[in-house]
């Protein structure tokens, strides 16, 4: 397995400008910088893995680089508009081909696709131009470990490279894709971006400045998940459907919670919500410890925080993050939402985290 360093040896003042495909990538420098390497030394890797969260680049890096890879003028460096890079934008090329996780199911990728369009496609490209990419924008999601057949033809095509085809697999969780997959890639890590650049997305997309601290706070790291949540007030009724959540399970009446699990597995931004209480827990936990100059999620929630770090403490707190975190992977594993939330819920009433199963998700209540 390849992997990529990132120690520069050139002082910045002195580095070539990125190449103009990669304009509008914030934050990515030495990501983009073994990209350009890549580039102007001629030595392209047959497969690329790009990881690293969503909304940070990844999907714009990969076509700039297969516009590079098209066309001479974008590989030089130089802003181009031509017919190439520009079908190439518009997914039209026909030596750019992007396969996308299904719509149904698990989202897998089935071994019936791979065979019948992945590997002619891979055997005849490229058609037009010099050189021809195949995207893969959630590799992880396509290629399962627990899918093993179709990850397994992608194995064998990356095994035997064509010469001239590029794969670049885009991944938020590479863990989920066969260790073998991964070590047939040059991997480039993409980072999550810093609240500066966060700040300046949110601005340049006009997001009242009310709005941008929490919005920040709740991405992680993503320009995706932090417009998402300037839109339609999320931000707001993210953080008073966390208070709730808070209060209920002080109170630890069973039935309360038994209705509150079932109103949360419905809801429509559950990671989001799984984040916040998350980082609400950070928060308390924080201020359990004086932690001197703390930076915090909710800084305006500070009487409510102060409260709930002289009754729970710095355990408590850090046993909620751990269990969000685990219910929420359960929950992405195709866990039963509503039973995972049930367990969440009653372990932070009682002190108890049972390990949540992986069972088929039952009828919802009506």
């Amino acid at each position: 397995m390849q992997t990529t360093t990132n120690t520069p040896t050139t002082p910045p003042q002195e580095r070539a400008a990125l190449p103009a495909v990669f304009e509008g990538i914030a934050a990515q420098e030495s990501a983009l910088r073994v990209l350009q390497h890549a580039l102007h030394s001629d030595r392209i890797a047959h497969a690329y893995l790009f990881e690293g969260p969503s909304g940070v680049g990844k999907q714009r890096a990969a076509v700039g680089l297969a516009c590079a890879l098209l066309c001479p003028k974008a590989r030089g460096g130089e802003r181009c508009t031509c017919n190439t890079c520009e079908r190439v934008r518009a997914e039209n090329h026909p030596d750019v081909r992007i396969f996308r996780p299904r719509d149904e199911g698990d989202r897998n990728l089935q071994v019936e696709l791979i065979r019948s369009e992945l590997l002619p496609f891979t055997k005849f490209a490229p058609f037009e131009a010099d050189a021809a990419c195949v995207i893969f924008p959630e590799a992880d999601v396509s290629f399962p470990i627990h899918h093993a057949e179709a990850a397994n033809a992608l194995l064998k095509t990356l095994e035997e490279p064509r010469p001239r085809v590029t794969f670049l697999l885009l991944s938020e969780r590479p863990d989920r894709l066969l260790p073998t997959i991964r070590s047939r890639c040059q991997r480039v890590r993409f980072r999550p971006l810093p609240a500066s650049a966060l700040t300046s997305i949110m601005e340049s997309h006009a997001v009242p400045e009310a709005v941008r601290a929490p919005a920040v706070a709740l991405s992680q790291g993503r320009a995706d998940r932090a417009l998402a949540l300037s839109a339609d007030n999320l931000v707001e009724k993210l953080v008073d459907l966390v208070l709730r959540v808070d209060e209920a399970v002080a109170k630890g009446k069973p039935g309360d919670l038994l209705d509150l699990a079932h109103e949360l597995a419905d809801h429509d931004q559950l990671e989001l919500l799984l984040s916040a209480l998350s980082l609400f827990y950070r928060d308390v936990a924080h201020i359990a410890l004086q932690t001197p100059d703390p930076s915090l999620s909710f800084p305006h929630l500070m009487p409510a925080l102060s409260v709930r770090a002289q009754s729970l403490g710095a355990l408590a707190c850090a046993e909620r993050v751990a269990a969000i975190a685990a219910a929420g992977e359960a929950i992405d594993r195709n866990a039963n939402a509503e039973i995972a939330l049930d367990a969440l819920l009653f372990g932070f009433a009682t002190g108890k985290f049972e390990p949540i199963k992986l069972v088929a998700p039952k009828p919802r209540r009506r």
